[in-house]
């Protein structure tokens, strides 16, 4: 059960890193310096009650449990006033069940409203009025400077936490699940508990969702552990759509069924979906992707940017892979992705 302390120890580091954000200390603080941050712990205090605790639970036989598990847990933060929660999608994938756990330990039920495979997004609504939480605004990435401190904001069973990041980078982002945005937010320290972890700025204002723990979060020329953040830029643009119809045009698109990697200037499968077209088509971890309809992809980026260059998810597509010292020509009938879930009893 979450008690009062938890909400103190909220406030605490809020005023621990709020101090480090502005260089102050009591010693050096003038008037103005503690009004100032006086404003800034309210702000934060109103984001960290618009953060919630979300658990999950997966329908039974749902092909997403291999990876994520039958039961998930993360977090996500109020963004409308209708309650209206923003999360990382992959934590709805063939939800059955999803409660929302709030400050004041309440459990409520909550539907999913929308899952975006173009964004990562995923929007839930609680069945059961919110009470007294006051919806994040929202801040682009634009004026963020690298290096500059932020507040990463997490649900948890004690309550909502605050740990203290630094932005390393924005920049494209292709994830091995047939994913590609073309501006992440990266950070250092990472957070452990990032799903669905809410980023902030000393305003409260939320810049991005938690999607991933990176052991590269400076780039691939150095290794440096952090997070990646699915930016709220993408969510303003098509917040309207996705309430209206579970998801974005943009995520009905051709998809194989694999995961993969850059290696040596090369794609390589690493993973292939049981549900998907590229098991029946023949393909299996370790072959390398050496084009897609007679054209050559050597990353991620351009492996997927061919691929959904078509306007229909779909069709036919011809791959040029290297199996062992074969190089053959396979073709696979690409399908929505959206088709493979299961989805809850009665729906």
């Amino acid at each position: 059960m979450r008690t009062q302390g938890s909400i103190v120890r909220w406030l605490g580091s809020v005023v621990v890193c709020m101090a480090a954000l502005l260089g102050l200390s009591a010693m050096a603080a003038t008037p103005a310096d503690t009004a100032a941050m006086n404003a800034q712990v309210r702000a934060l205090k109103r984001a960290g009650d618009a953060v919630v605790a979300l658990n999950v639970t997966a329908t039974e036989g749902a092909t997403s449990a291999e990876s994520l598990g039958q039961r998930r847990s993360g977090s996500g933060v109020v963004i409308g006033q209708d309650g209206l929660i923003l999360t990382i999608g992959y934590l709805l994938l063939e939800a059955e069940t999803i409660e929302v756990v709030t400050q004041d330990d309440r459990v409520l039920p909550a539907r999913e409203v929308a899952y975006d495979l173009a964004t990562g997004f995923g929007l839930i609504r609680p069945l059961v009025p919110l009470r007294g939480i006051e919806p994040v605004p929202m801040a682009g990435v634009a004026s963020l400077k690298e290096g500059e401190p932020l507040l990463v904001a997490t649900g948890s069973s004690r309550g909502t936490e605050v740990g203290f990041t630094r932005l390393v980078a924005t920049r494209p982002f292709s994830g091995y699940w047939e994913y590609h945005i073309e501006s992440a937010i990266f950070t250092s320290p990472p957070v452990a508990n990032h799903s669905g972890a809410a980023l902030f700025n000393s305003r409260g204002e939320l810049l991005g969702i938690g999607s991933l723990f990176v052991l590269e979060a400076a780039g691939p020329e150095r290794t440096l552990p952090g997070n990646m953040f699915v930016p709220v830029d993408l969510l303003r643009p098509v917040l309207t759509e996705l309430q209206a119809n579970g998801r974005t045009r943009a995520s009905i698109r051709p998809w194989l069924g694999v995961s993969s990697s850059e290696r040596d200037g090369h794609v390589e499968i690493v993973r292939v979906d049981r549900a998907g077209p590229a098991i029946e088509a023949g393909l299996r971890p370790g072959d390398v992707v050496l084009e897609i309809d007679g054209i050559e992809v050597t990353t991620l980026e351009a492996f997927y940017k061919q691929l959904w260059k078509r306007s229909v998810a779909e069709g036919d597509v011809e791959l040029t892979v290297q199996q062992g010292s074969e190089v053959r020509k396979i073709k696979v009938h690409s399908i929505d992705r959206m088709q493979t879930l299961r989805k809850p009893e009665g729906i």
